[in-house]
Formats: C-alpha cells, sequence, structure tokens
C-alpha cells in the first residue's frame, strides 16, 4: 500500500530541483536519500511515460531552503524536467505494518465499527482529522450524524484493527444531543 508524503511545487534552479509541499508527519523519515517515491496521479503518469521521465523517482538529495523542503531526484537532472513534474503528488510504499504498538494509519481506522464498551454499534469512522492539538475521529452515528470525537486512550481505550472495531467510552453529549 502507498501513503501520500507530498505535493510537487515550483521548479528550483537550473539541475532538476524542486519545492514541496510536505503532507505527512515525518519528513524526516520520508524524504531520506536513496528513498524511492512514485508520482500517484495518473494523467501526468502517463505524460511523464511519454516524455521519458520516470514515474518511480530515486531520492537524490534534501534540502531546507528558509522552511521549504527542496528535493532533488536521481532522474531529474533539469529544469525543464521539473516543471512537468508541478503538482504531482508523491506517494511512498507503505510496509505491512507499523513498528508501534499504537501507531495507525488513517486508511487502517476508516470503515472501522464504532462500539460501545459493552460491544453495542455506536456507528461507523468514516475520517480522522489532524487539526493540530490532538486527532479526532468522525464518527457517524447510528443515526446518520457525523460527530468528532478526539482520538486519545482516555475516550477511545482499544482499537481493534484486525477485529474491524474500535471501541468509544464516551461521555453523555459526545455522539447524541442532551436534552436540556
Amino acid at each position: 500500500m502507498r501513503l501520500v508524503v507530498a505535493r510537487i511545487g515550483r521548479a528550483h534552479g537550473l539541475r532538476g530541483e524542486v519545492s514541496i509541499e510536505v503532507r505527512t508527519d515525518a519528513p524526516d523519515q520520508r524524504f531520506v536519500t536513496g528513498v524511492v517515491l512514485h508520482v500517484e496521479d495518473g494523467s501526468l503518469r502517463r505524460s511523464l511515460a511519454a516524455a521519458n521521465i520516470a514515474t518511480s523517482l530515486t531520492l537524490g538529495r534534501v534540502r531546507d531552503n528558509n522552511g521549504t523542503l527542496l528535493l532533488t531526484f536521481e532522474e531529474i537532472t533539469d529544469r525543464t524536467t521539473a516543471e512537468a513534474l508541478r503538482n504531482a503528488v508523491l506517494e511512498v510504499e507503505l510496509p505491512e505494518a507499523s513498528d508501534e504498538p499504537d501507531a495507525w494509519y488513517d486508511h487502517e481506522l476508516v470503515g472501522l465499527a464504532a462500539v460501545d464498551p459493552a460491544g453495542e454499534k455506536l456507528g461507523e469512522i468514516v475520517a480522522v482529522q489532524h487539526p493540530g492539538a490532538q486527532d479526532l475521529l468522525v464518527v457517524r452515528t447510528v443515526k446518520g450524524e457525523n460527530r468528532l470525537v478526539p482520538f486519545v486512550g482516555a475516550i477511545v481505550p482499544e482499537v481493534d484493527v484486525p477485529g474491524g472495531r474500535i471501541v468509544i467510552d464516551a461521555p453523555a453529549g459526545l455522539l447524541e444531543d442532551i436534552d436540556d
């Protein structure tokens, strides 16, 4: 499986360097010399292939330019080719399992059943949001309403990806409206 890690921005300089918009929370791990990144956009992939430009790119160099990451790929050696990559979405190949016991990718959580501690169905996880302070699970309740649930241990004590469920111990008013 692949995970989106960046979108290519403008070409920088004459030797094929590009700026990127980072779309990963671990840029130090994702952008390392020698890593292979894949161009995700299907129509762009076809036009790159027609121009004999590789759609799997090996990272040759990474540098920070005043807070903007600049990448150089082994396959890209000039500005014209680098400009052809503008707006391309880059993906990295994921390992089958994470090394961390309490770490999940969003795609692993979306679609899981949300249940209470007694096993009663509360709804389904339809998205994960990352606004800053803490991650939020978007739960579509059995009534069809979307509710935001803080993804913290006190409220979400169990995540069982192989079992297809997330246990939510929701305080009153989190998943349903309370009458005044």
